[in-house]
């Protein structure tokens, strides 16, 4: 991006989490940006803050006048349809019109680009990356899919040396990237509402891998060739000695050249120490030694929707985004690891019909694992309502005694009413939300 030669943006989709951090990068470089979304929120209000025009009016009628221009850069998320009538509006004015995929690719094309793809932990590796680049004082931009926790915006900048982006493999978004590094963190099948079948999925990863210029790093065990990272396994980086505490972890970390002693980290969730060793393992591989990214895992400030922790009363409350069958199952041992005396209780509203669909039996069988199961209605997103695929059937489908389905007003009196003491509140939606609700009643662990 030229700030020498500015111009004028409209992102359709701009209260995104992807699309917000460009919307708020194209800001930072004196262009202006205007932009739909379908309702406010904090993201969008921040944006206006920071000097974006922004409509919640999908004709093509309220449109600014100053975007009913030729000349005006038009961006769009992969949810919005082609039928959705600005973006008709647009292609069929002539106006230059790409994907959000596009866009990004266009920014890290001429910067050395750090790229976290898979299934899980692209928000949180990306974020360890991140911190671990800040702390060491490195030149970089970050676009990460998730905030630091109390932090507002998911774009840290601090020049452009290098980039660091999250590798979507939703629509296929991450094979327009091209980077210089890259890790894969896993290739469960998802998004089958895309790729059809698990083979279409993992063959789009052994793709993404042969677009990495200079070096992959993979998690032992995936089918692709790599600089190789696990726990407890021989990989080029490993971790052994995991020794739990109150608040995390002390580990040994094994890399190529020495090992590392009773590193700590501060995050619940053995899956957190394999995306911190990846971090680390990236870091090295773009110069950073690993001896001061481990040094940087002592001030990391968590995710925002990451295994947040706080308290309620006498019950512990975590909050997480878990959507996936394996993140929930990661979730699930992370709370029976840590709480095995706490009843717990899990508050789980699914994210998409298609993808409630194709993991149907999968998501029956790990949330009938919790002590209790309070599902919430199927978040659509993008998706139109799909025959037969409700939260009433993903209910009837669980092996359970002791499990319900509410609506989001019942959450704070399901609390109230349970036998349970840790209550796990999860999903990609708009749950979140909810417990943001519920937050001048909670304090921190």
């Amino acid at each position: 991006m030229n700030n020498k030669s500015l111009q004028s943006y409209y992102f359709i989709g701009i209260g995104g989490m992807g699309m917000s951090a460009l919307a708020r990068l194209c800001l930072m470089n004196g262009h202006r940006v205007f932009g739909y979304d379908i309702t406010p929120s904090q993201i969008i209000d921040d944006l206006i803050l920071e000097g974006a025009q922004v409509i919640y009016d999908l004709s093509p009628e309220a449109l600014p006048t100053e975007v009913c221009d030729k000349n005006i850069e038009v961006v769009y998320t992969a949810a919005i349809s082609r039928d959705h009538p600005q973006l008709k509006y647009f292609l069929a004015q002539g106006n230059n019109v790409r994907k959000r995929a596009y866009f990004l690719a266009e920014l890290t094309s001429k910067i050395k680009t750090l790229a976290i793809a898979g299934t899980h932990g692209k928000t949180t590796t990306s974020a360890f990356l991140t911190h671990i680049f800040s702390e060491n004082s490195q030149v970089f931009t970050s676009i990460m899919g998730g905030f630091f926790k109390d932090q507002k915006s998911n774009l840290i900048t601090q020049g452009n040396d290098f980039m660091i982006v999250e590798a979507d493999e939703y629509d296929r978004s991450f094979l327009q990237l091209y980077p210089a590094i890259a890790c894969i963190t896993s290739m469960d099948p998802d998004h089958l509402d895309v790729y059809e079948t698990d083979s279409s999925f993992s063959e789009a990863f052994i793709q993404f891998s042969s677009q990495v210029s200079q070096t992959l790093v993979v998690a032992y065990g995936l089918p692709v060739n790599g600089i190789t990272y696990g726990i407890n396994v021989p990989a080029d980086y490993r971790v052994e000695n995991i020794i739990k505490n109150k608040f995390g972890y002390n580990f040994n970390i094994i890399t190529p050249l020495r090992t590392y002693k009773n590193v700590y980290l501060n995050q619940l969730g053995i899956h957190n120490i394999s995306n911190a060793l990846c971090a680390i393992a990236m870091a090295d591989q773009a110069g950073i030694f690993p001896e001061n990214s481990i040094k940087a895992l002592t001030t990391f400030p968590g995710v925002q929707r990451r295994m947040n922790l706080m308290k309620y009363g006498d019950a512990i409350i975590i909050d997480d985004y878990a959507h996936h069958p394996t993140e929930i199952e990661n979730v699930l041992n992370t709370l029976k690891g840590f709480y095995p005396e706490r009843k717990n209780c899990v508050i789980f509203q699914p994210h998409l019909f298609s993808r409630t669909q194709d993991f149907m039996n999968e998501f029956a069988l790990v949330l009938s694992e919790f002590d209790e199961v309070v599902l919430l209605d199927i978040y659509p997103a993008r998706e139109l309502p799909i025959s037969g695929i409700s939260s009433q059937v993903l209910l009837d489908k669980l092996n359970h005694s002791n499990k319900k389905l509410i609506k989001k007003s019942a959450i704070k009196e399901s609390i109230d009413i349970s036998n349970a003491r840790l209550f796990a509140f999860l999903g990609a939606g708009d749950i979140g939300l909810e417990v943001d609700k519920l937050k001048k009643q909670f304090t921190a662990a």
